[in-house]
């Protein structure tokens, strides 16, 4: 372990796999104790062990952030065991099927679903844990998606929508000296990201983009790593896009 972030604490929602794993073990290496928040209780005792193999140490929590009631008792217990949080990182996120497709015909359910997991969570989140991260003039991550720079899913217009949050948020929470970031992510090789997008399609994109390599989740978390270091201190209120310079960012639809 490195130890820029010992003694430091880092809450990762979506944590049971892919990107949120990725960060958790990248903050673990560090030195950093993890709170690992997911629905999947399973992914996270393998979160959790992984963390631990790295020399870290986590706490798993099993949440519903599309659930009010869940962000206010989860963020409760947070505060109970923690006086400081250092870094919160918005992760989880929901596309349900439809991020390669359009929006029309999904009913008001279906687009409330996705605007309180995507856009209307992390804010409360962050709000309900806020005196945590104002005792450590901590950072919130939120995650975006290129998606978001041409909406035409739902899932991209309600990271549009969180670019919307990240400013006010930044805005709201700096008066406690808290950032507020956020990272869009590119075509990156995880298996939600993969998700209802053919091969050839794939593979098509990958060629727009400047950086001829396919972009990993590590390439994500090391960025949040940055951000939440003293190197990264001064860099708030920005959404930052991390997709190898890809030229069609609303290729979704």
């Amino acid at each position: 372990m490195m130890g820029r972030f010992s003694g430091k604490t880092v809450l990762i929602t979506g944590s049971a796999g892919g990107l949120g794993r990725a960060y958790a073990l990248a903050f673990a290496r560090e030195g950093a104790h993890l709170v690992l928040a997911d629905l999947k209780l399973d992914g996270l005792d393998e979160t959790k062990a992984l963390v631990e193999l790295a020399g870290g140490t986590a706490s798993i929590h099993q949440v519903d952030l599309g659930v009010e009631a869940e962000i206010h008792a989860f963020a409760t217990a947070v505060l109970g065991l923690h006086d400081r949080l250092d870094v919160l990182i918005n992760n989880a996120g929901l596309h349900a099927g439809e991020i390669a497709r359009g929006f029309f015909g999904l009913g008001m359910a279906k687009w409330q679903h996705f605007f309180a997991v995507n856009t209307i969570g992390p804010m409360l989140l962050a709000e309900a844990v806020r005196p945590a991260l104002k005792a450590a003039r901590g950072l919130i991550i939120n995650k975006s998606s290129m998606a978001s720079y041409t909406p035409a899913t739902a899932y991209g217009i309600t990271k549009a929508s969180l670019n919307v949050f990240t400013h006010a948020m930044a805005t709201q929470f700096g008066a406690d000296q808290i950032r507020c970031v956020g990272i869009a992510p590119g075509l990156m090789q995880t298996e939600a990201a993969r998700a209802g997008v053919a091969d050839e399609t794939w593979e098509r994109l990958k060629g727009l983009q400047s950086v001829q390599r396919q972009g990993t989740a590590e390439d994500i978390a090391n960025l949040g790593v940055f951000l939440a270091s003293d190197e990264g201190s001064f860099v708030n209120n920005q959404t930052i896009l991390c997709d190898g310079n890809n030229q069609m960012r609303g290729f979704r639809f």
